[in-house]
This record gives C-alpha cells, sequence and structure tokens, in this order.
C-alpha cells in the first residue's frame, strides 16, 4: 500500500494551549482508517489540520503527494454534526447536490447530470421521502445521512469523516458502515474519527491511536493492542 495522506512533524494548538505535538501519520490507500483516543486528544484537530482548516504552528501536510488546494475536489469532508448550522433555509436536496459544486466553475449552475448524481445519493442513503424537506426538520441519523450523500454526490477517491457515527441511530451506523465497504471495494479510502473502540475492529482495517501524539499506527489488532491503549489512555 502507499499512502495517500503524509504528514510529518505537525504541531497545532488553539491559542497557547497545544493540541497536537510533532505529528508524523502515513494513511494508506484504499483502507478504512479509524482514528481513536480520549477526548481532547486531538482527533478531529487532525484532520482539520491535514484540510487547512486550521493554520499548523509547524510541519507539512501532502495529500496524493500535493497540496490540499491541488486536489480538493477529490476529498470530501464529513464535519461533526453538532458543528453544523441545522436552522439554515435550506433542503436535502440542495444540501446534497452542494457536493457537486467543487466541480463546477466559478459561475457555473448545476446541470441535469449533477441533479441526476444527488438524486441517486438521496436514493443510496434512503432519504427519498425527506428530499424536500427543510434540513432542520430532520433527525439525527437523517441529519447525519444527508452529508454522507453530499460526499457521495462529489465522487470523491478520499473521504474524510469526523464521527459520522455519533449519536446515529443502528440503521443509519449499518447503512454508512456498508457504505464505507462499497467504497474500499472501489479503491477509496475512508478516514474516519470514530469514538466506540468496541466496534474498530468490526468497522475498520486500520486504526491510528492518537493523544496529542501518535501512539501506534497500522492494521487494527496492531495499532489497538492492550498495550498501545494503556498508554494512550493512562495519559488521560
Amino acid at each position: 500500500m502507499k499512502p495517500i495522506i503524509e504528514v510529518e512533524d505537525l504541531t497545532m494548538a488553539y491559542g497557547d494551549k497545544a493540541v497536537l505535538l510533532d505529528v508524523d501519520v502515513n494513511l494508506y490507500e484504499g483502507t478504512r482508517t479509524a482514528i481513536v483516543g480520549p477526548n481532547g486528544a486531538g482527533k478531529s484537530t487532525l484532520l482539520k489540520g491535514i484540510l487547512g482548516l486550521i493554520k499548523p504552528l509547524s510541519g507539512d501536510v501532502r495529500i496524493m503527494g500535493k497540496e490540499y488546494k491541488e486536489i480538493q475536489k477529490e476529498v470530501a469532508y464529513i464535519p461533526q454534526s453538532g458543528s453544523v448550522n441545522w436552522n439554515f433555509p435550506t433542503t436535502v436536496f440542495d444540501v446534497v447536490l452542494m457536493g457537486r459544486y467543487v466541480h463546477l466553475g466559478l459561475f457555473k449552475r448545476p446541470g441535469d447530470e449533477d441533479k441526476k448524481k444527488a438524486y441517486e445519493a438521496i436514493q443510496e442513503m434512503g432519504l427519498t421521502e425527506v428530499q424536500d424537506h427543510q434540513i432542520s426538520q430532520l433527525s439525527g441519523g437523517q441529519k447525519q445521512r444527508v452529508f454522507f450523500a453530499r460526499a457521495i454526490c462529489q465522487d470523491a477517491s478520499l473521504y474524510l469523516m469526523d464521527e459520522p457515527l455519533a449519536g446515529v441511530d443502528i440503521k443509519t451506523e449499518k447503512v454508512i458502515i456498508k457504505k464505507l465497504m462499497e467504497f474500499q471495494n472501489q479503491g477509496r479510502t475512508s478516514i474516519v474519527v470514530h469514538h466506540d473502540l468496541h466496534t474498530v475492529e468490526e468497522y475498520f482495517d486500520h486504526a491510528l491511536l492518537l493523544n496529542r501524539r501518535v501512539i501506534s499506527q497500522g492494521p487494527v489488532k496492531e495499532a489497538l493492542s492492550d498495550k498501545y491503549l494503556e498508554i494512550a489512555y493512562r495519559e488521560v
């Protein structure tokens, strides 16, 4: 396997509080990789650093050997549900269609093919009955499926997801995991911040264990051995 994301000496902070310290990470193409660790370990911050949403104090990030801005069409991002303004007046269909905007020119409007891809993504995620609803009317599981459908609509090669399974119902969880497995079968890569250690081995094949620095990374059984978990969680 070859790295799809390479992070070298990444240090990130909020104000004067360091969150990540000299992080070196290789995340590999064609995997389903879980980023795990205790609360405050820097998991979400790492994703934001990779995407340039937060400027690091130091370090270098390469995605497919390039800077993010050069290959952003190939990278889809699903943020934490709690960070989204769900009262914004827009419909499910309009949100999903936003996944196509990265492929359009500055003043180009979505065409019939773009709308077809949005409808297909909505159908895949079981949202057809609510596609004309305002997003504020949705359940927690439906909201997460909307953003997953938007990522599908983008038709990316790499998916970065910040706790997509947090607070969702079992049906939504199974739909999302099934889709991650389909992505992998298509040669795509999923990097997922995940909170439940009990399901990591079932849902993912690789893991990155963090607690402000890299504790371990690799196949799930190796990266999440008792030895490494003790190191990560005793520092909480």
